[in-house]
């Protein structure tokens, strides 16, 4: 089982060290010929309108789209999350999504980087025991459309975590808190989807 980790930007290097320490094999995907050989992808924490530029320059953005309508598991961290929602309330100009999941983000959220927080979150799909959650910059889930599930709400109940069939996504950072269980869950979807 190979599992990608887009590495156009962000904070691809610390989702690699997650999969890996979980017995994955991984592939940075930077082109659409590394994205054919997964799995399952990880699209990581960055600036989703970095991510969204370097992926249509990469020739990325139409792959992936299709890969996402094809069925493949994919996990959207913070910059990841917006990536994968259907819209995006307040991107910068001419910003695109790659879209897949029903929902709706804002951007920055909770505030600039001086906002960033921590918490303890809920999320029964994981586990009995709360999930410790870093908060940098984070988006968060505006709506929830029919298709997507909630996971997970912050203490005054916006949504911070989503899954839709395969795709899965958090407005936060468990690869920098030794948090590996939602990559857990992730790869339990790889396994299950048995694409490649």
């Amino acid at each position: 089982m190979i599992v990608g980790v887009l590495a156009l930007q962000g904070d691809f290097r610390e989702h690699a060290q997650v999969l890996r320490s979980l017995g994955a094999e991984v592939e940075f995907v930077r082109r659409p010929e590394e994205l054919a050989r997964v799995s399952g992808l990880v699209i990581p924490g960055g600036e989703s309108s970095v991510m969204d530029k370097l992926s249509r320059t990469f020739g990325l953005a139409e792959p992936l789209k299709a890969a996402i309508r094809g069925g493949l598991p994919v996990y959207g961290t913070c910059a990841g999350l917006i990536m994968l929602a259907d819209t995006v309330i307040d991107g910068i100009a001419g910003q695109q999504s790659l879209g897949g999941l029903d929902i709706a983000v804002r951007r920055n959220a909770f505030g600039s980087q001086t906002a960033s927080f921590e918490t303890d979150l809920d999320i029964p799909a994981v586990g009995e025991e709360p999930v410790h959650a870093v908060f940098i910059r984070a988006p968060i889930v505006e709506t929830v459309g029919p298709a997507a599930t909630a996971l997970a709400s912050v203490a005054d109940g916006r949504c911070v975590a989503v899954e839709q069939g395969n795709l899965l996504g958090t407005s936060f950072h468990p690869e920098i808190t030794g948090e590996y269980r939602i990559h857990e869950y992730f790869l339990t979807k790889v396994a299950t989807a048995g694409l490649n």
